[in-house]
């Protein structure tokens, strides 16, 4: 191949313009070397790795000895490792809720790969909204990716109980809301929840993406579960930066590993952990992104032929650390395989058949990841309703649900706004029995809270100190895929947009059918035109910058609440 021919790899790609491709490169070429790379590494193919290491992100702590761990994996391959930060979204550190930006990091992480000259690229993400950003990026994007996922914090301790934020933490704060722990004890609690480095040690959100991202392929096999603080976590990130240099000039794109069946093996095994409800919403707006659409009746569909088998909290009782010792994510897909596309490719270049039948006598810890013939429970874990209080859908995740609950009628107990609930939730005086529902409203994507994890809708105290543990709660809002409860969420289109559920009113009648896929307000379709006609229309968003984008372009939960411009057509 001559000079001509050879493609342009490396820094010399994408050459910012000048007006003269030569001086581009001499003023590339002249600037890289100060900053002390050789002429010899500047000759090198070039990885980049998308660094989100952030001191508002107590997930990503581990993330500086993580990227040299791929820095050194991608120079012993030889290329040319360049680090670039990307916003990185710590969960608990946004305001109003990291959902909102979800999809600025997916830009972020989509422009900076396509502007910037690299051959293939590292995804460092681990926090809840993190990964589905950077997947969704990098699929726009289409250059060679690999991802590498933080891996789950290990547990702490609390008089001789095992403790993992955040289920735990929903736990003792209960108890405390309902007087049966201290000040004092709650106080000591809060400082063994979350002990090391890495996501939520559950399967929360963070742990179901992850666990999704190996089911995608989109990582290196067996990587997924690996606690964060583990030397494994460590070569997994090394052998991360060489498996990139695999990928520079091949044609497995992010567009060649998410593709509906790929899609479809990540609903399965979302289905069979139990996992995160917000996952169907980050799993929608991948698919989006890849021209690809994911709906609730396919949810439905696959619940109902996918079992439960994985025993962790909030589903269950073990943690992250458990799942990954009793055989991780190939185990669980062993135990799916007659279930799944196995001719789907994974970013190794093998397809998932491959990938599992490489791995056919490794070992299984049964008390963690059940036989297929012999459940945990038999259906998926979440299920989509519909009904004419949610036209479009609406999630629960119903292996966190009480099913005493799952058949009931009750009349609604309404909340107009989060001000409101915080307002009115523990008022003695509140009117509100244990057979009630409990609702939300205004929420949702189109509200100004942007969809918050809200809709874990405490109990009222006056109830929970009587021992009322759970409760119907229904919301346009998210909760976090550490909760757990009797929790319809997602209720598309949300009461910002004019959706059904912002004309409930206190008193009226609910009627929720898990078996039938029902979520029912029992109110006459006239009297509900004459409320729908007597209800203000919401004023336009006057906000700038960013805020208006959002609210400008955001799509409802059915459709990912990706910004409609991004989605491909």
């Amino acid at each position: 191949m001559t000079e001509k021919t050879k493609p342009v790899t490396g820094i010399d790609d994408g050459l910012t313009d000048y007006g003269d491709r030569d001086f581009s490169r001499y003023l590339r070429r002249s600037f890289a070397q100060s900053m002390g790379y050789s002429r010899a590494l500047l000759d090198k193919p070039v990885v980049g790795i998308a660094y989100t290491g952030s001191d508002f992100n107590n997930c990503h702590r581990h993330f500086p000895e993580l990227l040299a761990a791929v820095k050194r994996g991608v120079l012993a391959a030889g290329a040319l490792p360049l680090e670039f930060p990307t916003i990185s979204l710590g969960e608990v550190f946004l305001t109003p809720t990291s959902l909102k930006y979800r999809n600025l990091m997916a830009m972020d992480t989509e422009e900076m790969i396509r502007a910037q000259p690299m051959d293939a690229a590292v995804l460092m993400g681990g926090c809840d909204k993190t990964v589905p950003a950077q997947l969704m990026g990098a699929v726009s994007a289409d250059r060679p990716a690999i991802a590498l996922i933080a891996g789950p914090m290990m547990t702490g301790r609390h008089r001789g109980e095992r403790l993992g934020a955040c289920t735990d933490c929903r736990r003792f704060w209960a108890r405390y809301r309902s007087g049966d722990i201290d000040a004092e004890e709650i106080s000591d609690i809060e400082g063994k929840l979350a002990v090391t480095a890495g996501t939520c040690a559950v399967m929360g959100t963070a742990s179901t993406m992850a666990c999704l991202t190996e089911a995608l392929g989109f990582c290196l096999p067996g990587t997924a579960a690996i606690p964060a603080v583990h030397a494994d976590r460590l070569r997994a990130a090394e052998a991360t930066g060489a498996a990139a240099v695999q990928l520079i000039g091949s044609k497995l794109t992010p567009s060649q590993l998410i593709t509906a069946k790929s899609l479809e093996n990540a609903l399965r095994v979302l289905l069979a952990l139990g996992g995160s409800t917000n996952a169907m919403i980050h799993l929608t707006a991948i698919a989006g992104r890849a021209g690809v659409k994911i709906s609730l009746d396919q949810l439905n569909a696959l619940s109902d032929t996918t079992p439960v088998l994985v025993n962790l909290k909030p589903v269950g009782n073990g943690y992250m650390e458990d799942f990954c010792s009793a055989g991780g994510m190939g185990a669980l897909m062993r135990e799916l395989k007659p279930l799944l596309h196995l001719d789907c490719m994974t970013v190794t270049g093998q397809t998932l058949g491959e990938r599992l039948a490489g791995e056919a006598s490794a070992y299984v810890d049964r008390t963690i990841i059940a036989e297929r013939g012999k459940p945990l429970e038999p259906e998926g874990g979440l299920v989509a309703l519909f009904g004419n209080l949610a036209p479009k859908g609406a999630i629960l995740k119903r292996s966190a649900a009480d099913a005493r609950l799952f058949e009931h009628e009750g009349r609604a107990v309404v909340f107009s706004s989060l001000a409101d609930l915080a307002a009115r939730i523990d008022d003695p005086a509140l009117d509100v029995e244990p057979h009630d529902i409990l609702l939300l409203q205004n929420a949702g994507p189109h509200a100004p809270a942007c969809m918050p994890e809200a809709g874990y809708l405490p109990i009222p105290k006056k109830l929970a100190q009587k021992g009322v543990k759970d409760m119907i709660r229904i919301s346009d809002a998210r909760m976090s895929g550490t909760a757990f409860g009797t929790i319809v969420l997602h209720v598309t289109p949300d009461a910002a947009s004019g959706g059904p559920l912002g004309l409930v009113q206190n008193g009226d009648r609910i009627r929720l059918s898990v078996k039938q896929r029902r979520i029912e307000l029992l109110v006459d379709e006239a009297e509900l035109k004459q409320r729908g006609a007597a209800t203000p229309q919401p004023a336009p968003p006057s906000e700038r910058g960013y805020a208006k984008l959002f609210a400008e372009q955001i799509t409802g939960a059915d459709e990912g609440c990706d910004f409609r411009f991004l989605m491909q057509k």
